[in-house]
């Protein structure tokens, strides 16, 4: 059931997204997911949430699309959401990152801009691979380890994704395959 609604939710969202022709792109466990059911769907990993990257001028055109689909806004502990009338729950919203900011004062790097990262091979339009793997790289909390060891475990970081992530990402990626296999 809490499957099910996420996945209505990201398809209301996207939806809206698109029909008001907004740059975006889906980010987190949910790009995760798609990543990795493109390799093999018995390992995906369900999320209670929505992540989207969002440009913060696109925020009036947002809140009015998402508006029409029974979303409306929110800030929470400085975090920008778009919660559902009828349940709003934090914990199962949409999250917004802005596009060139980072997400905490301790990143070193900000989030990348939807328009340049962007894949449009599933229904939505999706975070790129190497930008995905950056933004979890970045955030390093327990759940994003888990993350990249999901896209590592098919197979989908690959070395062009590696020797594209700057060096102390880098380290990061080095130290969670260590995690997994520290006889590499």
């Amino acid at each position: 059931m809490a499957v099910e609604r996420v996945e209505q939710l990201l398809h209301r969202l996207t939806q809206a997204l698109n029909d008001a022709g907004i740059d975006y792109a889906i980010i987190g466990g949910n790009a995760v997911a798609a990543w990795v059911a493109r390799v093999d769907e018995a390992a995906v990993r369900s999320t209670k949430d929505v992540d989207v990257l969002l440009r913060r001028e696109d925020l009036a055109r947002v809140t009015e699309a998402l508006r029409s689909v029974d979303l409306d806004p929110f800030e929470v502990m400085g975090v920008y959401m778009f919660l559902e009338k009828k349940n709003p729950n934090p914990k199962t919203g949409v999250h917004v990152v802005f596009a060139g900011e980072r997400v905490r004062s301790h990143y070193t790097h900000a989030a990348p801009d939807p328009g340049e990262c962007a894949d449009d091979r599933e229904a939505f339009r999706l975070i790129d691979l190497r930008h995905l793997v950056e933004m979890k790289l970045q955030a390093y909390r327990f759940i994003d380890r888990a993350h990249v060891q999901d896209l590592l475990s098919v197979g989908l970081i690959d070395d062009a994704v590696r020797e594209a992530l700057p060096s102390d990402l880098r380290e990061r990626l080095t130290a969670i395959e260590d995690e997994v296999d520290p006889k590499r």
